[in-house]
């Protein structure tokens, strides 16, 4: 598959267009039905922005977590001394957790830009984690990123799936969202979904349980992340910037111990959310964002897992594309490596990321 980016009249587009030859009172009744099917689809989520003071504090590289004089937005920096990151101030027990990011902009090769929930702070060696990663960039090139399950420390069967953007994230922000309920867990791009996984028994501790922070960081991961470490943070274009603004925490917070919610807060507010279903015309628009864009699923990757995890849905649209390692059988030939699961580089780069 060529990755390259197609030039401005061949761009693609995740809802199909119209017909060239149609009469003209075909073609009012088409695009009548288009515009309210793409309205549809990017309908706003149902979400009230919080300020940073309000659900937020900093992590780690506090002078490099900069706020808004009105406390409503706030950008990360990594520059030649240290990253930076942030953290909720609650930890929650099932949630949609959702920001708009605007990533680094030039060469950005080596970045990481993570958002993602997790309590490892609390759970060492059985964590769960939900993630949303941006894996650094080569001027010119496609925009990689890459989504990841964990559930009870089960670090052993990372759920990683790798995909490219239809869009340049540097020159605007564009919202990426997480939800996770007791039944499932979908990624959402802007108000697109491209990834749903939904609980079974067969899991187990494998789907995320406990309560979990909401984290966003911004880091030196040369070792692994662009080109499975190929090319390597240049500090002559320090310092990396990516800035968040309309932050979202919708869910239950929760004592991480006792593991209860607050009082009168249930799950069944969450599920009401019109984020909490993906409508047929979504649906339809994650099939063709993953058979266009997703260059790497642990799905079929055969190699690793002979068998599938049993949340795999093979989709045999999808499996003609890749090879037994899970990876394109054109493009896409990242070799993978491995990380620990660890934002906070502290005197060493993550040494065990899988990375295709």
């Amino acid at each position: 598959m060529d990755h390259r980016r197609p030039p401005p009249s061949r761009r693609f587009s995740l809802y199909p267009p119209p017909p060239s030859s149609l009469p003209l009172s075909l073609l009012f009744v088409f695009f009548s039905f288009f515009f309210c099917f793409v309205s549809t689809s990017h309908a706003a989520f149902d979400v009230t922005p919080i300020s940073f003071d309000e659900g937020y504090r900093p992590l780690f590289g506090d002078g490099n977590v900069v706020r808004s004089p009105s406390g409503d937005d706030v950008r990360i920096l990594l520059d030649r001394y240290t990253g930076s990151g942030f953290i909720s101030s609650d930890m929650y027990r099932h949630g949609f957790f959702s920001a708009k990011i605007k990533l680094p902009s030039d060469y950005t090769a080596g970045v990481v830009v993570a958002f993602y929930t997790s309590n490892g702070d609390v759970f060492e060696k059985t964590h769960d984690e939900l993630d949303i990663e941006f894996l650094g960039n080569i001027r010119g090139k496609p925009w990689r990123f890459q989504t990841n399950v964990y559930g009870n420390g089960s670090t052993s069967r990372g759920r990683e799936e790798r995909y490219t953007l239809w869009f340049d994230p540097t020159k605007e922000y564009h919202r990426y969202s997480i939800l996770w309920t007791a039944n499932k867990i979908i990624f959402y791009v802007d108000e697109v979904p491209i990834r749903e996984i939904v609980k079974s028994e067969a899991m187990g501790g494998d789907f995320p349980l406990k309560p979990m922070s909401l984290y966003a960081t911004i880091w030196d991961a040369s070792n692994w992340a662009t080109s499975g470490g190929r090319y390597k943070v240049n500090y002559k274009y320090a310092p990396f910037v990516s800035e968040f603004k309309d932050l979202v925490l919708e869910g239950c917070p929760a004592d991480p111990i006792r593991q209860v919610p607050a009082e009168g807060c249930k799950d069944t507010q969450l599920e009401a959310k019109n984020f909490a279903t993906i409508t047929p015309t979504q649906r339809r628009a994650m099939r063709r964002f993953r058979e266009r864009y997703m260059y790497y699923s642990y799905c079929y990757d055969t190699l690793r897992y002979p068998i599938p995890l049993p949340e795999c849905v093979i989709v045999p649209t999808e499996k003609a594309r890749f090879k037994d390692t899970g990876r394109l059988k054109f493009g896409g030939s990242h070799k993978r490596r491995s990380r620990r699961r660890e934002r906070i580089p502290v005197g060493s780069v993550p040494d065990n990321q899988a990375s295709m």
